[in-house]
């Protein structure tokens, strides 16, 4: 037996759990609220992946351009699912809590291998609920390191401790699952209570975020940072020129778009660039921090940029920002994306030039991908070979 000095003794884990008792905890109640925790979690890693592969696709990933919308459910999804595990995992952990902490803390190699997987599980969808939220808040100070990279491993992290314990645990949880229901407690709240309780939480989060995408509630998403209805030309905006540090270089009168491909380079001025056939295109524009918003974008198709220069259908084709610190400030759109005719260099947003903010004096906006691969600011469109 493993004993703890003084005066430890006194904050020993049996006696903390001592202090919080109820007759509520069982293992069907924590059965029921894994179940739903893990279903939770699966949809948010998967449309996390997505996100992420978009983002940086492997050799095998495609993702189409139509529906146009689709991003933006997937990303909703994830951050929606997200939100619903911060109650599902508070109700989770206070229904396990007194055998978190029972001592000694692991038995024998198995229980100990079995004690390691909770810790990491326990630890992993902590950070991921926090770094997420931090995220949707645009809160990076408290964050010294890259939000996406951490976010993205410590997921797959969460993922495997969980099918680690599922495994573990599978013969209780189909008891649990499979037994009779147990005698509710005669007073205070019962188990049925509880579950209607956590649902409410997750139903009440969902409410006051889901606005963000949603145009109908976002007068009472009082969660949601962002109200689509709010900013330059009507439509939020995450970074702003000052911030990028491209005001001088995006207002120079001698501004010039470089277009280069397989017959040579083209510089056009935003005259030039005006010149050209233009067309409108309702898109949403979806963050990956939660938030979209649909608009009529009018300007250049880039496709027809591409044919300008010797390219063809099915390039892949780059496009450069004029900012110069920021990791998204190269974009590279798949051939799917580069042939849609809805992908443009937009110069007007709801009819009107862009505002500086929204990218003047162009941008990219193509259908169905992450608001952080729309780049602003456009310096020079590549055909890549």
């Amino acid at each position: 037996m493993v004993r703890l000095p003084e005066p430890l003794t006194r904050l020993h884990p049996a006696r903390l759990s001592r202090l919080f008792t109820s007759r509520l905890r069982s293992p069907q109640l924590t059965s029921r609220l894994g179940t739903l925790l893990g279903a939770a979690v699966a949809v948010c890693f998967l449309t996390g992946y997505v996100s992420h592969a978009i983002q940086h696709p492997p050799a095998w990933f495609y993702w189409p351009s139509r529906p146009v919308g689709l991003y933006r459910v997937t990303q909703g999804l994830h951050v929606a699912t997200g939100l619903a595990i911060v109650p599902l995992l508070a109700a989770k952990l206070w229904s396990v809590y007194p055998k978190l902490f029972r001592w000694p803390p692991f038995r024998d190699a198995v229980h100990a291998i079995e004690r390691i997987s909770l810790l990491l599980l326990v630890a992993a969808a902590l950070f991921q609920v926090t770094t997420g939220i931090l995220n949707i808040a645009l809160w990076y100070s408290p964050m010294s390191f890259f939000f996406t990279t951490a976010h993205y491993w410590t997921a797959w992290i969460l993922v495997g401790s969980l099918l680690a314990h599922i495994g573990v645990k599978l013969p209780i949880i189909r008891r649990a699952l499979s037994a009779p229901a147990r005698t509710a407690p005669a007073d205070g709240l019962s188990r049925r209570g509880l579950l209607a309780a956590v649902g409410a939480a997750v139903a009440a989060i969902t409410v006051a975020t889901v606005g963000q995408t949603l145009r109908p509630l976002a007068g009472i998403s009082l969660l949601g940072p962002r109200d689509p209805r709010v900013g330059p030309q009507g439509l939020p905006v995450n970074r702003s020129a000052a911030a990028a540090g491209v005001t001088a270089a995006a207002t120079d009168p001698g501004y010039h778009l470089e277009v280069t491909g397989p017959q040579g380079t083209l510089r056009l001025s935003l005259a030039q660039l005006a010149a050209m056939p233009q067309y409108t295109a309702a898109l949403p524009i979806t963050c990956v921090e939660g938030w979209s918003a649909t608009a009529a974008w009018t300007g250049v198709r880039i496709r027809d940029l591409v044919t300008a220069v010797g390219g063809r259908d099915g390039a892949h084709v780059r496009v450069t920002s004029l900012e110069q610190h920021s990791p998204y400030r190269i974009s590279t759109l798949a051939p799917p994306h580069a042939a849609d005719p809805l992908t443009l260099l937009a110069l007007q947003l709801r009819g009107q030039p862009l505002a500086l903010d929204h990218g003047y004096p162009c941008r990219l906006i193509a259908p169905n991908r992450p608001g952080v691969l729309q780049t602003k600011w456009v310096a020079r469109i590549e055909v890549l070979p």
